[in-house]
């Protein structure tokens, strides 16, 4: 018996954060967050359908303002992960895909980036990681880093520097050896449903990560590279700068369509 091989992508949009509470709704250049999260998603050529997890009334109304798929799903979940989950078990496939509503693709391809290698590789879990520019500040909590073996099997994710340089006081960026990990996860649903059965880790309690329960738990995780940027949004104070990214890369975007470099998408 084949499985099915289409991939249900699922944006977890909670209205209560405790940095930035509404988050998904804040306006970007004339569209709710939300909103630019799932117009990319959906036009990635690997995804087979696109749906919003919230737990509130007025995300559910912002998404079908614009014609989205959207699921209020209730309850106490702990994370996006748990969120997902929750759909997994209304809805049939074998593979969903985790894009938080706070991870705004720049390139739909990003999602292709760790589709296809999932699909063919017989992994339970995966993720995407991107070479930190030397610009970007490893300092920075907001910014979760990640470290691979050799084989691209998660060792650690970490807020802190990670690896630490010891002889490098300054602690500047090292390409190669910094990486950024992005916020998108892919499972098996019965690597999902198994995740979210088990109880929060040490680990996962203390980074505020959730990738952690599964490396505690023994669930290995494959990362592979992009080189597709995306935006994230962690507090009010990040809007106009993302705001303005997204600007200039759509209009980037609009001349090399014009130009015939690259395809209508």
């Amino acid at each position: 018996m084949t499985k099915d091989r289409s991939v249900r992508v699922v944006i977890p949009a909670r209205y209560g954060s405790s940095r930035f509470p509404g988050k998904p709704l804040v306006e970007l250049n004339g569209k709710p967050m939300i909103q630019h999260v799932y117009e990319r998603a959906v036009a990635c050529r690997a995804v087979s359908n696109v749906l919003v997890a919230t737990d509130d009334e007025r995300i559910k109304q912002a998404v079908e303002r614009f014609g989205g798929h959207v699921v209020l799903v209730t309850g106490d979940y702990r994370t996006g992960t748990d969120r997902v989950a929750a759909v997994a078990r209304m809805f049939a496939g074998d593979y969903f895909l985790n894009l938080q509503g706070d991870e705004i693709p720049l390139n739909p391809e990003l999602l292709t980036d760790l589709i296809e290698p999932f699909l063919t590789s017989g992994v339970a879990m995966g993720t995407l990681k991107r070479v930190m520019d030397p610009t970007e500040n490893l300092l920075n909590p907001a910014v979760v880093k990640v470290v691979t073996d050799a084989q691209g099997e998660a060792l650690y994710f970490s807020r802190a520097p990670i690896p630490f340089v010891r002889d490098d006081p300054e602690q500047q960026v090292r390409g190669g050896l910094h990486y950024i990990h992005l916020g998108l996860y892919m499972y098996t649903k019965e690597t999902l449903l198994r995740l979210a059965a088990l109880p929060t880790s040490r680990l996962e309690d203390a980074e505020k990560l959730e990738q952690l329960r599964a490396l505690d738990h023994g669930i290995r995780l494959r990362v592979w590279d992009t080189q597709h940027a995306s935006l994230r949004v962690d507090r009010p104070e990040d809007v106009p700068d993302v705001a303005e990214r997204l600007q200039e890369y759509d209009a980037i975007k609009r001349e090399l369509e014009s130009r015939g470099v690259v395809s209508k998408r």
